[in-house]
């Protein structure tokens, strides 16, 4: 059975720090790339970051570029998503999701994120 759990979601204030995780089984870890996206209140689901290491691919929203860190221990089969500067607009539901080139196959349950001012 594919499992991808997320933690550390929680309440941070503007321009502090996060870092998400997302831990994963259930399929061949290095074959997948993993990704994470973001849902606020009222918007699309938006991808956020992509990491494969074996396709060599590393991926980042603009909105987030700079403030945002996606890295990945294939040793523990889990991605990290390390969030500094954060902004109240990074206010969301964080999802990982795994699948091939970024295409998302496989979802997590997500955890929150909330950014106060």
């Amino acid at each position: 059975e594919v499992q991808l759990v997320e933690s550390g979601g929680g309440l941070v204030q503007a321009g502090g720090s996060l870092r998400l995780s997302c831990a994963a089984s259930g399929f061949a870890f290095d074959d997948y790339a993993i990704g994470w996206f973001r849902q606020a209140p009222g918007k699309e689901r938006e991808g956020v970051s992509c990491i494969s290491t074996s396709a060599g691919i590393l991926y980042y929203a603009d909105s987030v570029k700079g403030r945002f860190t996606v890295s990945s221990d294939n040793a523990k089969n889990s991605v990290y998503l390390q969030m500094n500067s954060v902004k109240p607009e990074d206010t969301a539901v964080y999802y990982c999701a795994a699948g091939p080139d970024c295409v998302p196959y496989w979802w997590g349950q997500g955890t929150q994120v909330n950014v106060s001012s």
